[in-house]
């Protein structure tokens, strides 16, 4: 995989993050979005993984 998509993988990983944290730190956290959000972050975390082992 190109090291475009790769850092793209990455930024979008850690907005994923930010966007966790900023849900987290909401008064009344919206639960299903936190989960949704970080079955996202994992998925990319998961290709990210596969991708460094195959380099």
């Amino acid at each position: 995989m190109n090291n475009g998509h790769m850092t793209a993988l990455q930024t979008k990983h850690a907005e994923l993050d930010s966007k966790i944290e900023t849900e987290n730190n909401r008064p009344h956290p919206d639960d299903a979005l936190i989960h949704r959000l970080k079955k996202q972050k994992l998925h990319i975390k998961d290709i990210l993984m596969q991708e460094a082992a195959a380099a």
